[in-house]
Parts: C-alpha cells; structure tokens; sequence
C-alpha cells in the first residue's frame, strides 16, 4: 500500500495532463493519484479515463482550487498527500525525494519541491513561499538561478502547486479556506500551521518542472489580480490577532500602497482596488483562526520572520 496520494486538481487543463500524469506513472516510488476535475470542458477529465488506476473525482461547477483539492484530501487514506498543479511534469525521483523529506522530521507539516520553469528549466519558479510584514506573500528565488537553491531550508509555507502535507495535521490545522477560492490559500494553511508550532521546508532534491498559470492564462490577468489583493487581507485578518495587526498596519500601508502604484502602472489599478474593497468584505464574513495564549512564543517568532522576511524579498 502506497503512502502517498497524489492530489491533481484540474481545470481546462488538456494542454498540460497527460505529460503530468505519465511523468507521475514513471516515479521510482509509486503513488496512489487522484484527479479532482472542476467541471473542465475542455476534455481534459477524458483523457484521465483513459489511464487505469487513477481516480477521477468530477465536480459539477468549478469550485477552485481549494475546494477540488479539500475533495481529493478528505478521501485519501495515506499518510502523506502531495498537491501538484495539472501544468507540472515531475522528475522520476519527484515523489521519493518528497516523502524522505518530510517523513525525517516528525514536527514538518509540509515540504516544498524545487519547482522549475518549464520554459527556463534553469530559472526557479518557486523555491517555497515567504510572507512578510508589507502583507506580501513571494515564491523564494523566482526568476533566479537553479543553482543559488541546492539546500534545504526551513520556509514560511510550501507552494500549494508541488507540496508535501502530513495528512494528519490537517484535522488539527482545518484544511483549505475554500473562501479563498485560489491564490493565498496554501500561505493560509501554512500560517496555521506555523501558529500551532509545526515547520514548513523545502528540498531542492524533489524537481518539478512548472508551465505556470496554465488555468488563468498568464502572470498577471484581472481576475488573478483581484483575487490575489482579496485575499491579501483574508490572510492578514484570519492569522493575526489584533494587536498584532496594529503593530504591522504602517507596514501594510506602504506594502499595499506599492502594490497599488505597481499595478496601476501595469493597467490592473481598477482590478487590484477592487480586489482590496472585496478584502474588506470578505473578513466580515469570513473566519478568524482563534487565538491561543499557549500559541504566544510561536506569534512572536513568526511576527520576527514577518519583518526580516521583509529584507529577504528587497535584497533577494
């Protein structure tokens, strides 16, 4: 019996999933795979049929990214999942790497791959995620050299494209906010998890190779835009507790006042001010992650990370 489950949410994804999944078939540890398909019309959810052994569980509207992989972790029975995007084609030892890399260290939520640019297979596209006080979630090392990202680290979450996750944490942590719908979520999870005091790493020996915004269309677009500023404050609102967020308020009004000049600069001024209106919104519906006393030690470490993270993304 496998202890891992592949999780492969898909949207219109016809261009991209038969190289996933057969790079997934060719791994020297084999894992079990599920396909949560968000309503694709596009024919990709035939082309998975078509392989057997692979679940395919289809959803009847496109829910996200959330929801499709909530669906495939509530039915998996392994003690590991990894989630990794329908644009991504995984070396051999991709899975193996994964499951040694979190299966030494009992206190690891989740690892992080070295994810690759498909186009550039030189140049990282995420080496992890960081979070900082300006509000600002970054992939570690994008657009830089492979080589600058050959050791292990400890992160401040795993990019939800080509992760690791201990199952079992997840009915302590919750799993994903499907109100995010995407973008944030996986910086979401791993807040909570860092809160309660377990560690998110990276392990440059498991290689990914990442197409990149294969459902959305490209690196920036409106609806990503507006999506990702929403959920900016999401994050911030759900994970600190109040006073913590007065002490960072003059960071996040210089964080998002530079991202506002930035896309405006680009054409999204209107998307990315919106997205920041419906973050407002969607805190007062949505659910604050309780706070614990036991927890101050672990508020305290992350609210240092927070602002030396702050330097990591200036001077890269």
């Amino acid at each position: 019996m496998s202890e891992v489950t592949i999780i492969i949410p898909n949207y219109n994804g016809i261009q991209y999933i038969r190289g996933c999944i057969d790079s997934l078939l060719a791994q020297t540890m084999k894992p079990d795979i599920i396909v949560v398909d968000n309503a694709s019309t596009d024919g990709s959810a035939d082309i998975v049929r078509e392989y057997d052994g692979i679940r395919l569980i289809e959803l009847e509207d496109n829910f996200g990214f959330c929801r499709a992989v909530n669906e495939g972790i509530a039915v998996t029975a392994t003690k590991y999942v990894i989630l990794l995007n329908n644009d991504t084609k995984a070396e051999p030892d991709f899975v193996e790497e994964l499951y040694r890399a979190i299966d030494k260290h009992d206190d690891t939520f989740s690892v992080a791959s070295k994810m690759l640019q498909m186009d550039s297979p030189d140049r990282i596209d995420s080496a992890g995620d960081l979070y900082c006080a300006l509000g600002w979630a970054f992939s570690l090392g994008k657009d830089h050299k492979s080589s600058r990202y050959d050791k292990e680290s400890v992160i401040f979450s795993a990019c939800g494209g080509a992760s690791i996750y201990r199952k079992e944490l997840f009915e302590q942590i919750g799993y994903f906010d499907e109100l995010h719908f995407s973008y944030l979520e996986d910086v979401d999870v791993g807040y909570r998890a860092r809160i309660m005091g377990y560690v998110n790493r990276y392990t440059p020996k498991a290689v990914v190779y990442h197409a990149g915004s294969a459902s959305t269309g490209s690196r920036y677009n409106p609806f990503k835009v507006r999506l990702a500023a929403r959920n900016s404050w999401y994050v911030i609102y759900k994970n600190m507790p109040a006073l913590q967020i007065v002490i960072n308020l003059p960071f996040f009004l210089i964080g998002f006042g530079l991202k506002a000049l930035f896309f405006i600069f680009r054409g999204y001024g209107r998307e990315y001010l919106s997205g920041m209106k419906r973050g407002y919104l969607m805190c007062v519906e949505g659910r604050k992650y309780p706070y614990d006393h036991a927890f101050i030690g672990n508020y305290c470490r992350i609210q240092l990370e927070l602002w030396f993270n702050i330097l990591r993304r200036i001077f890269g």
